[in-house]
């Protein structure tokens, strides 16, 4: 596709960076920057770009920064290695960029596939994010996890979903768990944020009744009640690693 580019950050995405690339092979400058993998996501990924840059790990926004950095044109398309880019919104996305728009960057509603369904509520869907932008206008935050984008300018929305293909099984969710709220921890920590007992008592259960009542997560059936149970579990030990992390301090 003429004037856009495609940009992955990897490890050890063996398992999905194959399909991930295959959705974006309409577009002839794909970017890959992977952090030192053991498997073989980068010779799978080399054969669908000469742009495969192995480097040290130094955050999630400075990664995606490096790639934007290798990009060959002025629209970049932001892509997870476990995300599939649909036929029906790549040929949007594809119209978009020939009416040469005056929107900085544009959201897609990500369609999250979690053990085995698909969730349509918990507040997981629509979930809208920024993925397409201008380079010029749009360049990522740095925060530690759950970063994304700092625009200048408008933002669109594209009308078709991006795949997401989150967690396969329960061991990858809570592997991802660990190491997630282990940097949203250290994110709380840079704010200045200080433990209270009731982060671990009143935002946890909160999180569930947000996610399973008022966002309808009962509607996405046992996945939605898992899907609730966990994100629950998810804040609780955020703070509780918040609340380490104080105590270590204060001694």
């Amino acid at each position: 596709m003429t004037g856009l580019s495609v940009i992955v950050i990897t490890k050890n995405e063996s398992h999905n960076i194959d399909a991930c690339l295959q959705s974006v092979s309409f577009c002839s400058d794909i970017v890959v920057v992977d952090a030192d993998s053991i498997d073989d996501t980068v010779a799978k990924a080399k054969k669908y770009t000469d742009k495969v840059f192995i480097r040290q790990w130094d955050g999630f926004a400075a990664a995606k920064q490096f790639a934007v950095a290798q990009t060959s044109h002025p629209w970049i398309l932001w892509l997870d290695a476990d995300e599939r880019v649909l036929p029906e919104l790549a040929q949007e996305i594809q119209q978009i960029l020939e009416s040469k728009p005056n929107d900085a960057a544009f959201t897609v509603a990500r369609r999250a596939y979690f053990l085995g369904k698909w969730i349509r509520h918990s507040g997981w869907y629509p979930g809208r994010v920024a993925r397409l932008f201008h380079k010029e206008r749009a360049v990522f935050n740095d925060a530690k996890v759950h970063e994304g984008l700092e625009i200048s300018g408008t933002t669109g929305a594209l009308h078709h979903d991006l795949l997401h293909y989150t967690d396969p099984n329960i061991y990858h969710y809570f592997t991802k768990l660990n190491r997630y709220t282990s940097l949203a921890t250290e994110e709380l920590e840079k704010k200045g944020k200080i433990f209270k007992i009731t982060d671990i008592i009143i935002r946890p259960w909160w999180q569930f009744v947000k996610m399973y009542f008022v966002r309808l997560g009962f509607l996405d059936g046992m996945q939605g009640l898992l899907l609730a149970l966990f994100s629950s579990a998810y804040v609780f030990t955020k703070y509780a690693k918040l609340w380490e992390r104080n105590s270590l301090t204060t001694k």
